[in-house]
């Protein structure tokens, strides 16, 4: 297997994961981060493992970043078979204490970078007739909680660019997918939260961003005439 991926949104676990479970599928792996520096490290494990890796300075909310990242890729590397919108931008603010500027950076980066980066990835795939665009949602794609307003809205919304282009683009051989997280992810971030609330964590509390990986592996083969569009996954004792 081999083939070219760009990863929007390569942060430290969800992120990191995928790129080093597409290397090891034998895939060139495209890296995209805000603070394109903090790839090193990541692009160094890669590499040290015999897979290749490229780092890119990319904001999501930038369209002359993507047109360039994209173009780039495209250019120097090899054809996209996969893009994968993976940023985040979970806040929790109450309504009544959610800025306007809050609310409209969160909807940047959960909803209009996606947008950016959807529309990037289906100008070059279309035209081949093949490629895949996954975008990473949340339980907030799903519902909105009390202090997430910000948050689920965009979420919701980056859902329904999803379903649009799904709609729009699988008849012409791209494959569109919005993987729904709907649990705590085991982050350093999330352990240090649970500790200061003086809450353990147990097997099964948290999702394992390997396994947030494999299942993006397993989305990306499957057969085009059984494609998922929407697939919610979480750890045994979640409940939902």
């Amino acid at each position: 297997m081999s083939g070219t991926i760009l990863i929007v949104g390569a942060g430290d676990y969800i992120g990191a994961a995928i790129a080093k479970r597409f290397a090891q599928g034998g895939f060139t792996v495209c890296l995209g981060r805000r603070n394109g520096a903090k790839l090193a490290p990541l692009e160094a494990e890669i590499k040290a493992a015999g897979g290749v890796a490229h780092g890119f300075h990319l904001d999501a909310r930038d369209e002359d970043d993507i047109a360039l990242v994209f173009a780039t890729i495209e250019r120097d590397i090899g054809p996209l078979d996969l893009v994968i919108y993976n940023v985040g931008g979970n806040v929790r603010f109450g309504i009544r204490e959610t800025t306007a500027r809050v609310f409209r950076k969160v909807w940047e980066m959960a909803c209009f970078g996606g947008f950016l980066t959807g529309q990037a990835a289906a100008n070059v795939m279309v035209p081949r007739g093949n490629g895949a665009i996954f975008f990473t949602g949340a339980t907030a794609s799903m519902r909105g909680a009390s202090g997430f307003a910000a948050f689920a809205s965009a979420k919701h919304g980056l859902k329904a660019l999803a379903q649009s282009m799904a709609r729009e683009l699988g008849p012409l051989g791209i494959h569109v997918a919005h993987l729904v997280i709907d649990a705590g992810v085991d982050t350093a971030w999330v352990r240090d939260l649970k500790a200061k609330a003086g809450q353990g964590v147990q097997d099964g509390d948290l999702l394992d961003p390997t396994s947030v990986a494999e299942t993006y592996w397993q989305l990306y083969h499957q057969p085009k005439d059984a494609w998922t569009f929407e697939m919610d996954i979480r750890p045994f004792k979640e409940t939902f």
